[in-house]
């Protein structure tokens, strides 16, 4: 797993290395700390019907790289483990409406 954090000044920055960028065709996602409305740690379960576009998605190994539409929602997934994943919930910063990301031990990070 090479997800790293960083906190930078004014923005959260999810960087993404090795196979975790190729299958989410991103690199680097930045958020701005007053777009975050809310965090949290708890398990995901991405439905069937969420749509990939673009990203990767291999259910039966639970890999999940890349952004996601559910209705009208964004979401930015990369996680490859059923474990709690942290969680941040995005207002008014791109399209990202959740972004969901799974860390070594989130509760230190």
């Amino acid at each position: 797993m090479t997800r790293k954090v960083h906190f930078d000044e004014e923005e959260f920055v999810l960087r993404l290395n090795g196979v975790e960028s190729v299958f989410a065709l991103k690199w680097k996602l930045k958020i701005p700390y007053k777009a975050i409305k809310k965090v949290y740690i708890d398990e995901f379960e991405p439905p069937m019907w969420m749509l990939r576009m673009p990203g990767t998605s291999i259910p039966p190994l639970h890999i999940f790289e890349g952004s996601f539409k559910l209705g009208s929602e964004w979401y930015f997934l990369s996680f490859e483990h059923n474990v709690p994943l942290l969680q941040l919930e995005i207002e008014g910063c791109g399209k990202y409406k959740y972004v969901i990301f799974e860390l070594q031990n989130p509760k230190r990070s």
